[in-house]
């Protein structure tokens, strides 16, 4: 079924995104500018719960099986995970200030004040999507078949893959810290009783921090810090300092749920 959807969500979007590529002149050779890859992403992610809804229909499932309930411990699940991946972002965004790696702009905090709630809404959509998508659906589908772990370590590397389709030169070095995101994520569901909503809540922190942070122009990198440190390409996924943010935020994770690996 894991690859049935794959194949019936790309069928369902390629002719909505072809006509999208042709107006607006895709390069492929080129890195997809924001506006681009928004007007690409908003019709895959529209289609991708209908399909996963079809899927369920088919299987005898309830939808809301994937972790999504929309109850009151769902919400404040998101809020914890929210404040837990802004959290994560700043504390090592200030050691690398500290050690001189970054420069602040506290002149451009003005700016957030238009960005920061449309921002949240984008990045609660994405997160929320990708949650259902991938530590719902994929993962529930694999766990029928392999054990928790295995199904965690597929369906992480199915979502890491997936990055290259957007941006390969970009994505190429941060596979690593996308295959070990996922694998935070599947733990966060786990440890939350079964609910996406911590792994929605920490998703949606990373998108909302980093986006509102690159958008505002808040921070530069000095050059003092090796790249391979603070991230390739400026990248913090693709260096060590994402990778620490990370694995500090699934340390916390995986001590409540290890145990439900096996």
């Amino acid at each position: 079924m894991a690859i049935a959807f794959l194949i019936a969500w790309t069928i369902a979007w390629l002719p909505i995104a072809i006509p999208i590529a042709w107006k607006l002149n895709l390069n492929p050779t080129k890195p997809l500018t924001p506006a681009l890859k928004l007007s690409l992403l908003a019709p895959l992610y529209a289609i991708a719960p209908l399909i996963i809804w079809g899927a369920a229909k088919v299987e005898g499932v309830s939808f809301f099986e994937y972790g999504l309930t929309w109850q009151g411990q769902f919400i404040l699940s998101i809020s914890i995970g929210l404040i837990l991946g802004i959290g994560g972002l700043l504390l090592v965004f200030a050691i690398e200030g500290w050690l001189g790696w970054l420069q602040w702009h506290r002149e451009n905090l003005p700016k957030l004040r238009s960005l920061i709630f449309p921002l949240l809404a984008l990045g609660l959509w994405i997160g929320i999507t990708e949650e259902l998508i991938f530590r719902g659906f994929l993962f529930d589908e694999f766990r029928q078949d392999y054990s928790p772990l295995v199904a965690a370590i597929i369906s992480s590397l199915i979502f890491a893959l997936l990055h290259l389709i957007w941006e390969r030169q970009q994505t190429i070095p941060q596979l690593p810290g996308l295959w070990l995101m996922g694998m935070v994520l599947v733990g966060a569901r786990l440890v939350d009783d079964n609910s996406l909503g911590l792994a929605c809540g920490l998703h949606a922190g990373w998108i909302w921090g980093l986006s509102s942070l690159d958008s505002a122009k808040l921070l530069s990198y000095t050059g003092k810090g090796a790249a391979w440190m603070t991230g390739i390409a400026g990248q913090p996924l693709a260096g060590i300092a994402g990778i620490a943010c990370l694995l500090g935020t699934g340390a916390i994770v995986f001590l409540g749920s290890f145990q439900v690996f096996y």
